[in-house]
């Protein structure tokens, strides 16, 4: 059973993953394309070669990227995961063929279709990150590199972007293009930063309260969430003084604050958003 249900789960992650790419895709095939829109990422060198020679956007994606991915097993070794290589070979078939058949301009605002374009690659690429995955590119430059430099790779995977969008100066010599192009690649960074921290962001609240033991009980028993208590004294009395640590949903930090103020009006609260939160009752630990 216990082999069924892994069975189970990886088709289910790949499938997940497949959606995600397929958005991914669209997002280029139905607005950036059309649109002579050149985003981020080994798409929009793509792109750039597409426009220049006509060679389709999946097939100059999958060279590159095999060019890459060998480079990064002789450099990192095959631990960088089966799912980018899978992933790459997906992308690449999906912007070959979806072109063909979605070449047409649905949307004569460029502008539109440069937010829609990004929208959708951004929860696209949000979706496969959400399952370990990664689409390989610029990644694995970013990876390359800061095996033998410390930089942040966030830090030239935007560097790679910034680069690839101001080439396609040279094929468009259009300024307007140039800056819808860094449009595109700012909405899909937030829509993939919105997706994966937006539905599940947590807040960390630090209780001061002379009713801990009833507020304690309250979040364990009414929010099922745990609770740690801290010992600590208070620096302008030198008295004693419990302090209730949780972790919780956003969403249910009303229904807390709720209680603190039924409980103890005079109760003093810090909360504060936290970037990720990994364990029972959140997310599992990802690699």
């Amino acid at each position: 059973m216990k082999k069924g249900n892994k069975y189970f789960d990886l088709v289910k992650t790949y499938f997940i993953m497949f959606l995600g790419l397929l958005l991914y895709s669209l997002g280029w095939s139905l607005f950036l394309i059309p649109s002579q829109i050149v985003g981020g990422g080994i798409s929009g060198i793509g792109v750039l070669v597409y426009y220049t020679w006509g060679i389709p956007v999946g097939v100059v994606y999958f060279i590159i990227n095999a060019f890459l991915v060998i480079i990064a097993i002789k450099n990192l070794g095959a631990s960088f995961g089966t799912k980018t290589i899978i992933n790459m070979i997906v992308i690449s078939i999906l912007l070959t063929v979806l072109p063909q058949y979605l070449n047409k301009e649905i949307i004569k605002d460029t502008f539109l279709s440069a937010v829609l374009g990004g929208i959708l690659g951004g929860f696209g690429l949000g979706i496969v990150f959400s399952q370990g995955g990664s689409t390989g590119g610029t990644d694995i430059i970013a990876m390359l590199i800061t095996k033998y430099k410390r930089v942040s790779p966030g830090r030239i995977i935007m560097y790679c972007d910034v680069i690839i969008i101001a080439s396609s100066w040279l094929v468009f010599h259009s300024a307007e293009k140039l800056v819808y192009g860094y449009v595109s690649m700012w909405v899909v960074s937030y829509s993939l930063d919105a997706f994966l921290s937006g539905a599940n962001q947590s807040a960390q609240l630090f209780i001061f309260s002379d009713k801990w033991e009833e507020l304690k009980d309250f979040i364990i028993k009414e929010n099922h969430r745990g609770v740690t208590i801290i010992d600590g004294t208070g620096g302008y009395t030198n008295s004693p003084q419990k302090i209730l640590m949780t972790v919780v949903r956003k969403r249910e930090t009303s229904a807390i604050f709720k209680k603190i103020k039924e409980i103890d009006n005079k109760a003093f609260v810090s909360m504060g958003s936290v970037m990720g939160v990994y364990g029972e009752g959140f997310d599992p630990i990802k690699e």
